[in-house]
């Protein structure tokens, strides 16, 4: 797998604490009572989290997984306010979301170029002495302290930006496509599994119209149960506009295959049936015009089918002709709302992650095998 690829990462924040304000009285010559001028404290730093479209990855936070934003400072004499605290920006890939590490509750989304979302809060510079000057207490010996800072463990994990998202088995020629009809390079070949990192791809269209296409690595049966590589890239097609089902000519019941694929997607978020689907029976290059006529007998009639080959280019252009048509439609649903994430299902899945790695890194001891035996 990639390692530049990273899709998941949990980083400890903390924002700062806000500065105590000034218990200061104004002292001159000649002026013996100049009464209270203590100044108040300045702001803590906030975590803020602002989109950045160049970004396509989370590597970058991947070894900086504790972020802190600095103290407000304290007040001063002659009403001097306190410096804030230095703000801490994160800079995360258009399409990230954010979860409680403890809970798993939705926090917020980040979908747009500079969009700014603050994370945690700095705490407020508490008020100096000067606020609490009244008439019967004209020399307040006191003043507030600064709010105290924040603290939270996030998730933040990666949902590509995509309007097309394509969906099937392994080897049932997602890639070929992909590389087909954009200038994306992914890695093809005859075994199962070949994608293990999302690709994505711009396909061009008429008139200098463009959209973009998402390829994530195959899923099988028990997909939702943790088998192959389970459901964890599922997340990519979360946000695509028209999911393409993608099944081989050469599969033994289409009907059943398409049925095994949309089961899976509703064990990881019902809401993925409500969009918009196409399906698309792949490799017909191998098939007559009479076997194609004969297998468009058999596909499902709920949903836009169409009979492609991405070797041959057949049926091609009327492909991207039907997606451009479901992208315009005014029954499209564009948005989704972010269930909860499963923490225990995830720290059993770093858990596992780690063993392997152990189990890579650890070298061997040949002390203690038995050579005679």
């Amino acid at each position: 797998m990639s390692s530049n690829f990273i899709d998941y990462v949990k980083i400890f924040c903390r924002s700062g604490k806000g500065g105590s304000g000034s218990t200061h009285f104004h002292r001159e010559k000649y002026i013996p009572k100049g009464g209270p001028d203590g100044g108040d404290g300045g702001r803590g730093g906030h975590i803020i989290l602002r989109g950045n479209k160049n970004y396509w990855t989370l590597i970058h936070l991947k070894y900086a997984r504790h972020i802190f934003a600095g103290n407000g400072g304290n007040g001063g004499s002659s009403r001097s306010f306190g410096k804030d605290g230095e703000d801490k920006i994160i800079e995360v890939p258009c399409g990230t979301v954010v979860h409680d590490a403890e809970t798993g509750e939705f926090i917020c989304d980040v979908t747009e170029d500079r969009q700014e979302v603050i994370l945690l809060k700095g705490g407020r510079g508490g008020l100096g002495n000067w606020h609490f000057r009244t008439a019967t207490n004209q020399t307040p010996r006191f003043a507030q302290p600064g709010e105290p800072l924040q603290e939270r463990t996030v998730i933040l994990e990666l949902k590509v930006l995509a309007d097309v998202g394509l969906v099937g088995f392994p080897n049932a020629g997602k890639s070929t496509l992909l590389a087909a009809i954009s200038a994306a390079k992914p890695e093809i070949a005859n075994y199962p599994f070949t994608t293990l990192v999302p690709n994505l791809g711009i396909v061009s269209y008429r008139d200098n119209r463009s959209f973009c296409m998402a390829d994530i690595p195959g899923i099988i049966e028990g997909a939702h149960e943790g088998r192959g590589l389970g459901l964890r890239f599922l997340r990519h097609i979360e946000r695509n506009s028209i999911l393409l089902f993608m099944i081989p000519a050469d599969c033994n019941d289409i009907k059943k295959e398409y049925a095994i694929l949309l089961n899976e997607l509703q064990q990881y978020n019902p809401e993925l049936i409500d969009k918009q689907r196409i399906l698309a029976i792949t490799k017909c290059d191998m098939l007559d015009n009479e076997l194609i006529k004969e297998l468009e007998k058999e596909l499902p009639t709920e949903i836009p089918t169409i009979c492609i080959s991405s070797l041959s280019g057949l049926h091609l252009t009327e492909l991207k002709d039907l997606i451009w048509k479901s992208l315009n439609s005014d029954s499209i649903k564009k948005e989704i709302s972010h269930r909860p994430i499963e923490i225990s299902k995830i720290e059993k899945e770093e858990f596992l992650e780690e063993e392997i790695k152990e189990d890579i890194e650890t070298p061997l001891n040949f002390d203690e095998f038995d050579w005679d035996d």
